[in-house]
């Protein structure tokens, strides 16, 4: 039977992640691939987390394996709050949630959020998780520039200003997904302020904050925020395993209780032995620790890629800022036009690299953007794709 015509009018136009279905087309394994956003499998602690899930299923079989709370275990709360006050993103009276990643936590408030025809104010380029999660809800997307220092924010003004019906900003502020930008300190505060004024709630976005290799701190948009009209979304995926699932969000109980019932709905709750083994984790092991070793190994790793790069790329033909933390890297070619020739190209060289309208609210629309992965592929595999990438890159522009 065809189900074609039975679609509901929201996924009609919905298109799957361009980066899924190339890691399709990287089933060979020479394919080095630069494209992805998996952070460094040599960190997952996969010893301490076997005898971790061992045990638990040995001692506590019934609380690991029964239905839970859909707000999540009251101790993986605890360590959702804790990880959020290291950064003041918890005050007093916020409510907390554990969510199946942080992207469920994204998609379930803009759920209880967006009607048809609302707008969301998003970073252009913005993660494409985001954006499609966004899009099922059919509201209209309206894109403001990321700059080095974050989102421009007198194009924000004007979109605010101009929009009638906006009742989102969406942003990753720190290490911004694809760019690798970190919003000022400046800006960050105009953006609190532009929200008050307009009164528009915030979505801040922040799964890589922990992954700073380079320069200072900036404080949290959450942490800024003096009216609680910022909801606040952190995962576990970056710092320990994205194959648990784990992220949560923090934000007033006015949307989070909300957001609770749409996640009973959704999923009933986060699963329970993923949620335990976090929990041991945190209380046997230094996260800390844990965390500083991912951002000593992505340091090296952008530099591995950076310095590559100056090697290896045409000089004078491509754009880039080097990032301060995070996993990815963000490029542009200012002499063309469209960056899919080169993409091909580096798949016939065994290289992977995504195009930069993956990231754009108009997929469509060519890009002269890709951006670079540094996470996941050794420094020996970095070095090289980045190489091959240079020979296409010259070969090209």
């Amino acid at each position: 039977m065809d189900f074609t015509k039975f679609y509901a009018d929201r996924v009609v136009p919905m298109k799957g992640s361009a980066i899924r279905e190339m890691f399709k087309r990287m089933a060979d394994p020479e394919i080095i691939s630069l494209a992805g956003g998996n952070p460094a499998s040599e960190l997952f602690p996969g010893d301490e987390l076997s005898k971790i899930a061992g045990k638990l299923l040995m001692t506590s079989p019934t609380l690991a394996l029964q239905y839970g709370t859909t707000d999540g275990y009251p101790k993986m709360r605890d360590c959702a709050i804790e990880r959020a006050k290291k950064v003041n993103a918890y005050k007093d009276g916020d409510m907390a949630l554990i969510m199946t990643g942080a992207n469920q936590g994204i998609d379930l408030t803009a759920k209880a959020l967006i009607n048809k025809g609302d707008k969301i104010i998003v970073e252009s380029p913005s993660f494409i998780g985001s954006l499609n999660a966004f899009r099922t809800y059919e509201c209209e997307l309206v894109g403001v520039k990321v700059e080095a220092d974050g989102m421009n924010t007198e194009a924000l003004e004007e979109a605010l200003k101009n929009n009638d019906g906006v009742k989102l900003i969406y942003t990753i502020p720190t290490f911004q997904n694809p760019t690798g930008s970190t919003m000022s300190l400046e800006k960050r505060k105009k953006l609190i302020e532009l929200a008050n004024k307009y009164d528009v709630a915030v979505l801040e976005d922040n799964p890589y904050g922990d992954l700073r290799f380079s320069g200072e701190d900036v404080p949290t948009l959450k942490s800024l925020d003096t009216e609680g009209r910022v909801i606040y979304a952190g995962s576990f995926s970056k710092i320990l395993s994205p194959g648990m699932r784990l992220g949560y969000i923090i934000g007033d109980p006015s949307i989070c209780s909300k957001i609770e019932m749409l996640k009973q709905v959704n999923d009933v709750h986060t699963p329970m032995l993923t949620q335990l083994m976090c929990v041991e984790f945190m209380k046997k092991y230094d996260i800390d620790k844990y965390i500083a070793k991912n951002r000593e190994l992505y340091g090296k790793k952008c530099a591995a890629m950076t310095e590559a790069m100056e090697k290896y790329f045409p000089a004078g033909k491509v754009k880039y800022t080097v990032p301060e933390g995070g996993i990815f890297l963000w490029c542009e070619c200012p002499t063309i036009t469209d960056i899919a020739p080169v993409v091909d190209k580096c798949l016939e060289k065994k290289v992977a690299i995504v195009p930069g309208n993956n990231f754009e609210i108009d997929i469509n629309a060519p890009s002269n953007k890709f951006r670079l992965n540094y996470s996941s592929a050794t420094i020996e595999k970095i070095t090289e794709g980045v190489r091959r990438l240079g020979e296409v890159l010259t070969e090209c522009l």
